[in-house]
């Protein structure tokens, strides 16, 4: 395939995804799921799982560093940045848009009573989809003691995803290690 192909689908797929996806990273994972790993197989799913965890240790968005970084696999660094571009520029028109009428229909009652159903909707979206990973990611009993304890420390005592994210990864080495060496299995 030719690099504008390759270039026009990473933008329109992103800008897709840009467009119809509210509430943010983790809303984006069907989406996600759905445009990079079944339609495009720009990247699998472990692989996306790698990238989000990786966006969610460097400073930005996560949607846009996910872009970004599928973006510069496909087509290096031409690639990244139109990925980026295209899951931002649907914000910027919209939030361009809504600014201007904001102070408008803020105070609309149908406006709230809209914006808390979509809220609910992305709620479901992203327990399917968190349920869909955990299916495909956690394949052993020490991976849901991970997930666990991973959830604990992020839900109850508020640490910080960076130090989970790196503290999984750590504890991933580890374990790995002794079952290399038959201490674990």
């Amino acid at each position: 395939m030719n690099l504008v192909k390759k270039l026009v689908q990473l933008y329109a797929a992103w800008f897709k995804m840009g467009l119809f996806t509210f509430g943010g990273g983790y809303a984006m994972l069907p989406m996600i799921q759905n445009e990079v790993i079944e339609k495009h197989h720009w990247a699998t799913e472990e692989e996306v799982m790698d990238y989000y965890a990786i966006g969610q240790c460097t400073p930005g968005v996560i949607a846009v560093n996910t872009a970004t970084f599928i973006g510069y696999y496909q087509a290096g660094i031409i690639g990244a940045i139109v990925s980026t571009l295209g899951v931002i520029t649907p914000s910027l028109i919209i939030i361009s848009i809504i600014a201007s009428v904001l102070t408008n229909f803020a105070e609309i009652e149908i406006v709230q009573h809209a914006l808390k159903g979509i809220n609910v909707g992305v709620c479901v979206l992203m327990t399917a989809s968190i349920l869909k990973m955990a299916k495909s990611n956690i394949k052993d009993t020490i991976g849901m003691v991970i997930c666990l304890t991973a959830f604990v420390l992020a839900y109850f005592l508020k640490i910080s995803t960076v130090w989970l994210v790196i503290s999984a990864g750590v504890a991933g080495v580890v374990i790995q290690a002794f079952r290399a060496k038959g201490s674990v299995k």
